[in-house]
Order: C-alpha cells, then structure tokens, then sequence
C-alpha cells in the first residue's frame, strides 16, 4: 500500500478499532459485519489512513443520510436546529466569516460573487452563504439532499457526482467543506475543479486536523469510519500542490462543536 498523497509505503499503526466508538453514527448496512479497521499514518507526510476490509459502498449510496437524519423531516429538522444556533455555538456561522473577511482582502468585496459548494449536504453552508449576498450554486450525490436544498434554501442545485457533473460554468469560490476527507482520490477531485474556476478565483478546503486530534485519543469524530483519510497539516499542503494549487493560507482551528479542523485558500497555478 502507498500512501495516496506522497506515494510512500511505511506507515505507523495508531489505533485499533474491534467496534464502533461511541462517537460514531450506526450504519445498517454494516450491522451484522464483523468491525475491524486501522487507522494508520504515513511516516513521510503524516497523512491518516482508515485501512479496512468492510464494505462502505451503502454509507455512500443513501445509507449515510438515512441513518444520520432518518427521513425528510429529520433532514429538515436538523437544518433548521442548526441555522438557528448563536453564532458562538455555530461552526458555519465562523467559516462564512472567515471567508467574508479573506474575500474582502482578495477581492475588496463578495456580493454578487458566485461560489460552487461540492457535497453541500443539509445546506447550511450554502443557506448562509445566499444571505451573506453570494450567488451560490449547490451540488450533492443524494437526491433527497439537492431536493431539500432546491426547496428550503432556493439556490440552484445539482444533484450528481462531481466528477461525471459536466459543467463549463466558472466561479469566484470552489468550495468543499469536510468532503476531501470521504473521497478515494482527494488530489483528482481537488484537481477537477480547476475546470469550474474564475480567472483569479479561489477554492476553499476543510478538513479533519489529525495532527491535533490524535493527540485526544481514538473517541474522536475525526476518526470515525466514514473517514476514508484524515490530514496532517503537510498532507493537505501536498494535496493541494499536486492537484495544481498555491495554497496562499492554511491554518488550523477548534470549532465550537469541538471538532479539529485545517482550513486552506487555495489560488491556481
């Protein structure tokens, strides 16, 4: 096995897992399933690895909203519980800031900019994002995801794999929030939205701090199994310089919610 950011192939076993922490969420899909899996780290780029042999494919196809939210009404449920969070409690009321405030610097401003979110989920981020003034464009796998977004935040919405959505349209703002990590080839998907970027535009990444959350030990949402990988702070200077990117700021953040997170803006090459 070789690492899928640096290539390297030796890695450090971190941690053991024989069932699910109790952090995590319960998928039917894998009830009856034997629980084995690692969580391993590269020893060149400190990337985390989630190495199992239970299939995951449910957890992608459906599985993932159905045992997060039920059904429609917990899909909008927990919407509406999170849009109406003080902003001291809300982890996207303090990204949209950030972003704001580095749009402001970069641009001089943001209203009427346009942003593409990839795997946007319940909509929050793209909810607050159309407030805030951007013209905001949504795109999820699930359709009971886009659906939700479609009807409850009104912005336009794309239902689809991001990398079998064709689209030649350019944005000001790429953004993928907490997606890299879920992925099997976060350098091509980061890599791929190159096509759906402005002329001096941006793309915006979140993902799992690992180098600060195994410090807290193995009960930690970081790390739980729908996790595919969880970055280091070079890992994700790595990804981003191998899909093509200047990442101009990387910085790292605890979130109200208690989650680790690095936070990158990135500038194509």
């Amino acid at each position: 096995m070789n690492c899928p950011i640096c290539g390297n192939q030796y890695f450090d076993t971190i941690f053991q897992y024989t069932e699910p922490p109790v952090i995590e969420t319960r998928y039917p899909a894998l009830k009856d399933v034997a629980y084995y899996r690692e969580t391993l780290q590269c020893k060149k780029c400190l990337h985390f690895i989630a190495f199992q042999e239970m299939d995951l494919s449910a957890i992608y196809s459906g599985d993932y909203v159905s045992a997060t939210y039920k059904d429609k009404a917990g899909v909008q449920g927990t919407f509406n519980k999170i849009i109406n969070l003080p902003p001291e409690r809300s982890d996207n009321t303090g990204r949209v800031a950030r972003i704001n405030d580095f749009a402001m610097r970069y641009w001089g401003g943001y209203t009427n900019k346009t942003i593409l979110d990839i795997g946007s989920g319940l909509g929050v981020f793209p909810y607050l994002m159309k407030k805030n003034g951007w013209k905001v464009t949504a795109l999820d796998p699930d359709q009971r995801a886009a659906e939700h977004i479609k009807d409850t935040v009104q912005v336009e919405t794309i239902c689809g794999d991001f990398f079998e959505v064709e689209s030649t349209r350019k944005y000001d703002l790429v953004t993928f929030n907490k997606v890299l990590e879920h992925v099997k080839d976060p350098i091509a998907m980061l890599s791929k939205s190159k096509d759906n970027l402005a002329d001096n535009g941006l793309v915006y990444v979140e993902v799992p701090d690992g180098d600060i959350a195994v410090l807290d030990g193995k009960e930690r949402e970081e790390f739980t199994i729908d996790h595919l990988y969880i970055f280091s702070f070079i890992s994700l200077a790595i990804t981003a310089e191998k899909a093509g990117f200047y990442p101009v700021l990387i910085e790292r953040l605890k979130e109200p919610s208690t989650k680790y997170t690095l936070r990158a803006f990135l500038k194509k090459k």
